[in-house]
């Protein structure tokens, strides 16, 4: 009799303190493109505007502020014009926005796939958070032709644009991988997070400025990650003052923080997505 040894191999996720993995997630590149592709695709399928949708929603918004803000509290605009000010809040706004809600249910939405195939669960998240940059692409041309009209000219600051870009995708995916991982053993995350992202918006310097909280107060209020990221899309598109640095350093230093313990928790509960899910 014949006897045949049968290989197995079991995959695990790693131990200890987790990383990007970009070795594995680089060689999954063409499924996190397909991801990504497909979330837009599926966002403005037999939808009449399309992807005007991505310029719609900060237009209309910024209109509100204008009105309520701009026109009837009167809130101090840095000597910008309020739409101009508003609108280049709004735009990296959305996209956190934007990505936190679908990173955050990115897991328990593609459950068919975790059960069936083996790729970096990792991926799911970070494509939610790259397909925002499509949107973040249309609308940003909106504000270059407002900037036009108001005869504003980015100074050399719009070099450091892309810095603060990332700043704002790693909060969204710092924030996300908490989310996502917590979604699913608790889906009552997917109703909070919701009401969490109107809170934050608020507590983040889109409709006001940051010279209104006081200078004491300011590393304190660059804790929340969103407002080194605003401030730093004001100072390098439309020539507002230098930032507070305590501000900044705060801001950058909580966005490390949440993305640090975000890819700890994540990898953490990694093991029990299937069995969840």
């Amino acid at each position: 009799m014949e006897l045949r040894t049968i290989n197995r191999t079991v995959i695990r996720p790693s131990g200890g303190w987790p990383s990007l993995a970009f070795d594995e997630i680089w060689a999954y590149r063409e499924l996190l493109g397909m991801l990504a592709w497909r979330d837009v695709s599926v966002r403005y399928k037999q939808s009449v505007a399309g992807i005007g949708w991505a310029v719609f929603q900060p237009l209309m918004t910024m209109v509100i502020f204008t009105i309520i803000f701009g026109k009837f509290a009167k809130l101090p605009s840095d000597g910008l014009p309020y739409p101009v000010f508003a609108y280049c809040a709004l735009l990296p706004w959305n996209y956190f926005s934007q990505s936190l809600t679908g990173s955050s249910d990115s897991i328990v939405g593609s459950s068919y796939l975790i059960t069936k195939v083996y790729f970096p669960r990792l991926i799911l998240p970070l494509g939610k958070v790259t397909s925002g940059l499509i949107d973040f692409g249309v609308a940003f041309v909106i504000l270059l032709g407002m900037m036009a009209w108001y005869g504003i000219a980015p100074t050399a600051g719009i070099l450091l644009l892309p810095v603060f870009m990332l700043v704002a995708m790693l909060t969204a995916l710092g924030v996300g991988l908490w989310f996502t991982a917590l979604n699913v053993k608790y889906r009552d995350v997917r109703f909070i997070v919701p009401y969490i992202a109107q809170f934050w918006l608020f507590a983040s310097p889109v409709a006001y400025s940051t010279s209104l909280v006081p200078e004491k107060w300011r590393w304190l209020y660059g804790l929340n990650p969103m407002v080194g990221v605003i401030e730093g899309f004001r100072w390098a598109l439309l020539g507002k003052a230098v930032p507070d640095f305590g501000m900044m350093l705060a801001s950058f230093g909580a966005v490390c923080l949440v993305l640090v313990t975000g890819l700890y928790y994540f990898r953490k509960m990694e093991e029990t997505f299937a069995d969840n899910v």
